[in-house]
């Protein structure tokens, strides 16, 4: 029965998306009216992207840009690069990210965008010629009063440099705020690098209080080694925790004593796998799912704990450092389970919410330390997590749906007060 269960879910990412809106929608006992309207996009776009190849030959390759709402500010969100970039995930994507600026009260809308290539097969030299025309197909519907992207899947903040540089020169003056996660040296911010993965230490800190639990000593495994993934590792292990799995898209490792971060960190750089770290053994990457831990860090892509999967889970505690990876029928598991789940939308905002303090200090030219900035996330999420606890402690439902009662309520707000026009 759960075999049949899972080759029925739903695995489209704008499905899921438009599934966890509808349970808070629910909840609220939102009208159909608002319900239309928050649940699309507000403006889709698709280019096409020929890009003129090292041997010589053109090559054109599609992009997206989706903005979904900007009832509470200008949209907000990451370019990814990826070959199974899709439409639907990217307005998926662009959803999300509405729902998590408003769950941690940030004044930013959702957007999103992303590339169809294989950026592993791709010079440098082709990246930055793909990333320019992108940039210049796109910079119609961007700017820092507009839509802001920042860095995400095999993106970086060369990638936002190149951006940042080319509407620079459409527009005839530097645009410092037209994208963030950028280089110190034009207009970054300290901290930025780092601050998905220590927005999710804050978040765990409080879900660890909750739970009654301890994070250090705590069993954790991480699925995903990117910034993410590599960076939430060493701050679990510098809090005291023992990381004793870990994967990226090439091997898994795992270690019962706890995996030497420093030394995973140093030979992922110079071999780009965490295959072969010492003093560890090898596994399938999907293990690390399911591996006997306290603390689950689902950091790679969407759709990585479904209802296949999801009874093998040993986690007290699920932290989505990654965009949609687990799916409704999941969280249901989970939730009978008595697992506690930090959904995405909280526990990786750290990334858009330092994205606001650097384009903050963009628009101001005065910029922040970086304690100021870690000081001032911390906050951020520690309020963001105790609300999101009241409101799912006060409908009697997952931490999922308690972010998306406190995100959904407030954008409905806005968009009601500013009405429809004309």
């Amino acid at each position: 029965m759960a075999t049949q269960k899972a080759f029925q879910e739903e695995l489209n990412p704008f499905e899921i998306a438009k599934a966890q809106f509808n349970r808070a929608a629910d909840y609220l006992d939102l009208d159909p009216s608002m319900r239309h309207v928050l649940e699309n996009a507000k403006r889709q776009l698709i280019v096409s992207i020929p890009v003129k190849m090292d041997g010589g030959d053109v090559q054109v390759f599609e992009g997206y840009r989706v903005q979904h709402n900007i009832a509470r500010g200008p949209a907000k969100g990451g370019i990814r690069y990826h070959p199974n970039v899709s439409l639907d995930e990217v307005k998926a994507l662009a959803s999300w990210m509405t729902w998590k600026c408003a769950t941690v009260g940030i004044p930013y809308g959702g957007g999103k965008g992303g590339v169809v290539c294989d950026p592993k097969s791709l010079s440098k030299s082709e990246l930055e010629r793909l990333t320019r025309r992108y940039a210049f197909e796109i910079a119609p519907i961007i700017g820092p009063d507009r839509d802001i992207p920042a860095p995400d899947v095999y993106t970086d903040e060369q990638t936002m440099a190149w951006i940042m540089d080319t509407i620079s020169m459409v527009r005839g003056h530097t645009e410092l705020g037209v994208v963030t996660g950028k280089p110190i040296s034009l207009g970054g911010s300290q901290g930025r690098a780092e601050a998905t993965a220590r927005g999710c230490l804050y978040a765990l800190r409080e879900a660890c209080r909750v739970k009654g639990m301890d994070l250090k000593d705590a069993r954790v495994a991480v699925h995903g080694f990117g910034n993410a993934g590599l960076n939430i590792a060493r701050l679990v292990a510098e809090d005291g925790a023992k990381v004793v799995a870990a994967c990226d898209s090439k091997a898994a490792v795992y270690a019962e004593s706890g995996i030497d971060i420093a030394a995973a960190i140093k030979h992922k750089a110079e071999t780009k796998s965490l295959a072969g770290v010492k003093g560890t053994k090898e596994m399938d990457c999907d293990d690390v799912l399911s591996f006997d831990c306290d603390i689950l860090l689902p950091s790679a892509l969407e759709n990585a704990i479904t209802l296949k999967n999801v009874g093998k889970v040993k986690a007290k505690i699920i932290a989505e450092l990654a965009n949609g990876p687990t799916t409704p029928g999941a969280d249901r598991v989970l939730e009978d389970e008595g697992v506690m789940l930090i959904p995405d939308i909280l526990a990786n905002a750290g990334g858009v919410t330092v994205s606001y303090y650097e384009w903050v200090q963009d628009q101001n030219s005065f910029f922040w330390s970086e304690r100021q900035i870690n000081e001032t996330l911390e906050q951020t999420i520690k309020t963001a997590f105790n609300s999101v606890h009241e409101q799912a402690q006060r409908y009697n439902t997952d931490m999922r749906t308690g972010a998306y009662i406190l995100a959904v309520a407030r954008v409905a707000e806005a968009t009601s007060v500013r009405g429809i026009f004309p």
